[in-house]
């Protein structure tokens, strides 16, 4: 009998990180939902488990803090989870201007959005490649693209996300694992919105639907490709940077997003 393959979500009490649950726990894969609210996390266990008949456990650990990582790790270790599948989501924004942001919030986004991220590739990748299969799906960002007035450390965090995934993917090719990144634009997420204090009033582009960054992920589980990016309109965004001057693509980002500090009447 094959043991069951495990999924691990960050980020899986809310938004596309509960979507992407919802996706694979239909499929019959074995869950590990790892957020910082449990209460939350449970209610989303028990109800996946109930409607696709899997195994899901929790794991409450905050990824803003140092050794976060390292706990999660240790939490599937001791019950014996071999994590075929693991899913970067947990991340955070801050609107406005870069020089207004918090020092902790400044911390804590670099941690959440960065350090655990990277620190959860390194400590589950070895054991996929002993293994032979695996998978890493690294959540990026449209913002990974170019700096955005308004959100830009968010944009150099998600930058970050993307060109490390590109790197190893290279590092890890011909092992049977499969590393790569999705970069969604806007998705309708209120929680995130709310969290950042970003009026989603104010976004100049289309705001998709969390099922697009699922339907995304799928198609790099069938493909090869290190970046997938979920919509057309995202493509072309990404593809019309080359025709423009670096300063009017930074100056558009801006505009677009419209995450920048409100300018007096």
């Amino acid at each position: 009998m094959k043991p069951p393959f495990h999924t691990l979500v960050t980020g899986a009490s809310m938004g596309i990180g509960s979507r992407i649950a919802e996706d694979f726990a239909s499929k019959g894969e074995s869950l590990v939902l790892v957020a910082r609210s449990r209460d939350r996390l449970e209610g989303i266990a028990a109800t996946l488990s109930a409607r696709h008949g899997v195994e899901v456990m929790v794991c409450s650990e905050d990824l803003g803090e140092a050794g976060g990582p390292g706990r999660v790790f240790e939490f599937c270790r001791a019950r014996g989870i071999s994590v075929d599948r693991l899913v970067n989501c947990a991340g955070f924004s801050v609107a406005g201007s870069f020089l207004r942001i918090a020092p902790e919030e400044l911390h804590q986004m670099a941690m959440v959005n960065m350090v655990s991220l990277a620190e959860m590739v390194r400590l589950f990748l070895p054991g996929m490649i002993a293994r032979g299969r695996g998978t890493v799906v690294n959540i990026a960002s449209l913002a990974s693209f170019q700096g955005v007035p308004g959100m830009g450390l968010y944009s150099a965090t998600k930058s970050f996300v993307r060109i490390l995934t590109e790197a190893i993917n290279e590092e890890v090719r011909g092992s049977g694992v499969r590393v790569f990144a999705v970069c969604p634009g806007f998705i309708d997420n209120d929680q995130f919105y709310n969290r950042s204090g970003h009026d989603r009033k104010r976004i100049m582009v289309p705001i998709s639907a969390p099922g697009v960054v699922v339907r995304a992920i799928r198609r790099g589980l069938d493909s090869g490709a290190a970046v997938v990016m979920p919509t057309l309109f995202d493509r072309l965004m990404v593809f019309t940077q080359r025709l423009m001057p670096r300063r009017v693509v930074v100056m558009l980002a801006g505009f677009f997003a419209g995450a920048g500090e409100k300018k007096s009447p």
